[in-house]
């Protein structure tokens, strides 16, 4: 990996552009939901997501991904409203939950860039209209099919996903060798970027994001992670959300009698885990602690500013 296999490029957002591929940025999560796997339900009270929120932004994130509804293994996510397996969270509840917080912020801090973490619609644009620049869609635009003409109309930034399935689905996909999982990946954004394209989004307003842990068992996180500067090669920005995944858990479960490291003792692992993103062409992280991920992502950088400087004369 040298500094120039993570191009420098703009991101397009609604209402300005962001300079990636110079400096690693660190986007800051915010849950308003009850069941995170992280963080479910201690800031699911608005005024708790915007104290929380006002922090990360003061300790250093660039830009915040405000989510209200939980994708962790198991859950309804994903599934059309009218279906036997409807999503736990509508649409109007999941804004119920995420618009007063979005609004809030933008009061406090009219400035922030905010990312809307949803696969749905209806929410997108109601974020949207109260002024989120980007949509991230864990789906890559799988799960609802108005999405694309929603983001193409706003002209919003977005963050395209893979995933192998829906949450309740995860379980039972099948195992994938260490050379099938980043073809299958690679295969999956590129469809996501066509079809985010062929809908009018213009390609500077797409970022990619391989999806850890979305459909992808505990080895299989790390054959991707060690080959994800391939994605590169589709010619967009990668985001890397590696943060308190249960892949880490599990990887630290020797040093912790056996069982799965708990949520809240896996932040060196996720620091570990975003140097190497980093160092393998990700632009962007995606964290729960932003401090500690600015400061990683500092070292990484300088990595990478310095692995491009000729060798020595002999």
């Amino acid at each position: 990996m040298t500094a120039s296999s993570r191009a420098i490029l703009s991101w397009q957002l609604r209402t300005r552009s962001l300079e990636l591929g110079r400096r690693t940025l660190v986007m800051g999560v915010v849950n308003v939901t009850p069941d995170s796997f992280s963080d479910g339900g201690l800031f699911l009270d608005p005024e708790a997501a915007v104290a929380r929120a006002l922090q990360l932004l003061d300790e250093g994130a660039d830009l915040l991904d405000l989510g209200a509804e939980s994708t962790r293994p198991g859950s309804r996510a994903g599934h059309a409203p009218d279906s036997a397996q409807a999503p736990a969270v509508s649409a109007e509840e999941e804004q119920a939950r995420l618009l007063p917080v979005l609004e809030a912020i933008l009061r406090e801090r009219p400035r922030a860039l905010l990312s809307v973490d949803t696969y749905k619609a209806a929410t997108a644009r109601a974020a949207l209209a109260a002024g989120a620049e980007i949509v991230n869609d864990v789906s890559g635009f799988a799960w609802d099919a108005e999405m694309a003409s929603v983001c193409a109309r706003a002209r919003c930034g977005v963050v395209l996903m893979h995933t192998r399935g829906r949450p309740d689905e995860w379980r039972a996909q099948p195992r994938l060798d260490c050379d099938a999982l980043p073809a299958t990946v690679r295969a999956g954004l590129a469809a996501s970027l066509s079809a985010a394209t062929q809908s009018g989004i213009s390609r500077e307003a797409i970022v990619l994001d391989p999806g850890y842990g979305f459909g992808k068992r505990n080895e299989e996180n790390y054959a991707l992670l060690a080959r994800q500067g391939e994605l590169l090669s589709l010619g967009r920005p990668l985001l890397a959300g590696l943060s308190r995944k249960s892949f880490l858990g599990r990887t630290l479960a020797p040093l912790h009698g056996g069982l799965e490291a708990p949520v809240e003792e896996r932040e060196a692992a996720s620091l570990a885990a975003q140097v190497a993103a980093i160092l393998h062409g990700a632009s962007i992280v995606r964290v729960h602690a932003v401090r500690p991920a600015v400061e990683a992502a500092s070292i990484a950088d300088a990595i990478l500013a310095q692995s491009s400087c000729p060798p020595p004369a002999v």
